[in-house]
């Protein structure tokens, strides 16, 4: 057992309490609001329900298995939501490019120069209008599969969130399934020129579209090689016909009325055609009745694209909500106030600093800076410490140990009313090994082929989802979230309390290193005081309140306090007169002491 990260506190006013417990859409059944701080849970239904564990490198659906949208049945759905989850994001439900030939349903093969991996990137889009055909059991009912989905997360309480990718698409896109009166993406486009207004795509006219030499293809001898003729720009702005395998080859850039080469002239008046396309696509799946979309790479379309078409989708559902891939904090405010984004990614922030302190190269004092910066638009930013794009904590390539990560995710779930969000397979450690296909072994869950995550497969049990075949420490881990969840997503002090950090004053006061955070998150009588440690040894630390902290929390000094701590339940600390106590700090500490 990994109890051996928990710290208890040992001083002279400390007790030991050594118990342990371990047009508008209708109604729908979930509240229009859910209580408290939101808990996103990602999950990709390709890799969430696959129970075949042989994870062969580029191995087929046949011989790797796939996860269906009727594996996320109801056990699975209650077992997400005993984590304190109100939202779950469903990734790569839309259709997109792939090696598997599903052309005897009506959909066509695609090519597979400009696929990457056996199970195509999620972000390669080829019918928005569609969902993903490996998905479903019964392939021509794939949308009633979908929809079924929908409903049965809705029925347990929980909000539905898809992707919308808004800045490429797959090189053969096309949509079979379109509505009557819908034109295709690029239809009425003049590509003989390369940028008109109200053109989809941008072209490169008399250039030919070139795959790149290093791409190891998967096409076979009787699949034609792939053609496009004049090119179109790749999709993260490469306007050039032979992009390399770095990039996003295997899609292309959409045009919103923005003439990149031509040193960004916009052509916003009168709307461009991409605009139109793209609310149509948005207002189709809300009518779907999904909840909410997190918009793939959000600042590479113009905002004011953005500050446009939401205003218009939450007509038609006011509590439908918008999450932007943002990466550039200068555009923060610009995207929330301008672009009208309910959330952002704070991978820049947060994030990255975090990921510096978990390898030691980051002082936590630095927290306090980030949530200065972020002054006015905290509580709009999503904290994480994994995602698709991100490398699995306890990976050989980040920190490779499942318990380093805690005192991070603490932080990012607690430190402000924010939504917080993990990604599935983090809540038991999943270490991301092997070489899976295109994205090799890097740390990452892969999103290109098909493949089993065992960690997470253990948790699931043969479709039992009670994780029943998990190692006690995996299972103590994602006991750890479920704790750390649920208080972060009930406790009055965290979903709209006040936050005063008060690790500098600690640091200057001496005895507390800068691999050490504090801080107090309170609202009335709900009062918490979370300290985390980067320590990879033993330390010993004291902890003071700051005046500030002690006029926040509301302290008499006639008056004794405790804190004690509501993750492992075995602490109990009292203040002294000075309002510090001392203790010995344990490796990778997390404690969140609710303070009586």
């Amino acid at each position: 057992m990994k109890k051996v990260h928990v710290a208890l506190l040992f001083l002279a006013t400390l007790a030991i309490s050594c118990s342990t417990t371990k047009e508008k859409i209708p109604p729908m059944p979930v509240s229009d609001k859910p209580e408290g701080k939101m808990i996103i849970y990602q999950l990709l239904p390709r890799l969430f329900g696959n129970k075949t564990m042989v994870n062969k490198t580029y191995g087929t659906i046949e011989e790797n298995g796939v996860g269906k949208f009727n594996d996320i049945d109801d056990a699975a759905l209650e077992a997400i939501k005993q984590l304190g989850v109100s939202h779950i994001w469903y990734t790569g439900v839309i259709e997109h490019a792939l090696i598997t030939d599903y052309s005897k349903f009506g959909i066509p093969k695609d090519n597979p120069d400009v696929v990457k991996g056996r199970a195509g990137s999620p972000y390669a889009i080829k019918d928005y209008y569609d969902v993903d055909p490996d998905l479903a059991v019964d392939v021509p009912n794939r949308m009633k599969e979908f929809d079924e989905l929908v409903a049965r997360t809705h029925a347990h309480n929980m909000h539905v969130i898809i992707d919308f990718v808004p800045n490429h698409v797959a090189r053969e896109y096309h949509s079979d399934v379109k509505p009557d009166n819908v034109k295709d993406l690029g239809e009425s486009d003049d590509n003989t020129v390369s940028f008109k207004a109200n053109n989809n795509f941008y072209y490169l006219p008399e250039t030919t579209f070139k795959v790149p030499s290093e791409y190891h293809s998967l096409r076979q001898e009787e699949d034609p090689a792939y053609e496009e003729s004049p090119a179109k720009a790749t999709g993260n702005n490469k306007f050039v016909p032979n992009p390399d395998v770095n990039d996003w080859f295997e899609t292309v850039k959409l045009n919103y009325g923005v003439d990149i080469q031509g040193e960004g002239k916009t052509y916003f008046d009168p709307v461009p055609d991409t605009w139109n396309k793209m609310r149509d696509i948005l207002l189709y799946w809300t009518n779907k009745k999904v909840d909410g979309f997190r918009c793939d790479m959000a600042e590479m379309v113009p905002v004011e694209f953005w500050g446009w078409v939401i205003p218009q989708v939450k007509a038609v559902n006011a509590n439908i909500i918008f999450i932007a891939e943002v990466y550039n904090p200068d555009e923060y405010h610009n995207y929330i106030e301008k672009g009208k984004f309910d959330f952002l990614y704070d991978k820049s922030l947060l994030y990255d600093n975090l990921r510096l302190m978990m390898k030691g190269e980051r002082s936590t004092i630095e927290i306090a800076n980030i949530q200065k910066r972020l002054s006015g638009i905290n509580d709009h930013m999503l904290h994480f410490m994994e995602n698709h794009d991100e490398q699995r904590i306890a990976s050989q390539s980040f920190a490779g140990d499942m318990w380093k990560g805690a005192p991070a995710m603490v932080i990012s779930a607690t430190i402000d009313q924010g939504p917080m969000m993990i990604y599935s397979g983090q809540e038991v450690g999943e270490p991301a090994l092997g070489v899976e296909g295109f994205q090799g072994d890097d740390g990452r869950t892969t999103i290109f082929d098909y493949w089993g995550v065992p960690q997470h497969q253990k948790w699931m049990n043969d479709g039992k989802f009670d994780g029943g075949k998990l190692d006690a420490e995996n299972k103590q881990l994602r006991m750890l979230h479920a704790d750390v969840l649920n208080l972060a997503a009930t406790s009055p002090a965290f979903t709209k309390g006040e936050y005063v950090d008060i690790t500098e004053f600690n640091v200057k006061a001496g005895n507390f290193p800068e691999n050490t955070h504090a801080f107090i998150r309170v609202s009335g009588h709900d009062r918490y005081l979370v300290i985390n440690g980067f320590n990879n040894e033993d330390q010993d630390v004291s902890v003071q309140l700051s005046p500030e902290a002690v006029k926040a929390l509301n302290f008499k000094k006639d008056e004794a306090y405790i804190a004690h701590d509501m993750l492992w339940k075995e602490v109990e600390a009292g203040f002294d007169k000075d309002w510090a106590f001392s203790f010995k700090m344990k490796p990778h500490i997390c404690l969140m002491l609710k303070i009586k």
